[in-house]
């Protein structure tokens, strides 16, 4: 059962890599950093906005309206990390 936990822990720190990557992505396309007409800039943004979508959705419709400051990537963040704290916390528990 350890291993299952792992794997959970694994998957969940994917998830932290490819939320954060599409935060700082978002970052630099607001900046001009990277240029959004460019083919491959366009198809990892849509990617990750295809992928991540899902998750957010219902984070944003249970957050107030804030204008244009969009915190369903931090409460999301933060939800990652909570489980990864008790899945590690409660290991001994499953073995």
């Amino acid at each position: 059962m350890g291993s299952v936990i792992d794997i959970l822990l694994l998957l969940l720190g994917v998830a932290r890599f490819v939320i954060l990557a599409h935060v700082v992505m978002s970052w630099l396309l607001s900046f001009q950093v990277l240029n959004a007409r460019q083919p491959f800039v366009q198809q990892v943004w849509v990617g990750l906005s295809r992928l991540l979508e899902p998750l957010y959705r219902p984070i944003r419709r249970m957050l107030p309206n804030m204008g244009g400051l969009d915190l369903a990537p931090l409460i999301a963040l933060l939800g990652i990390i909570a489980l990864e704290i008790v899945l590690s916390n409660n290991r001994g528990a499953f073995l």
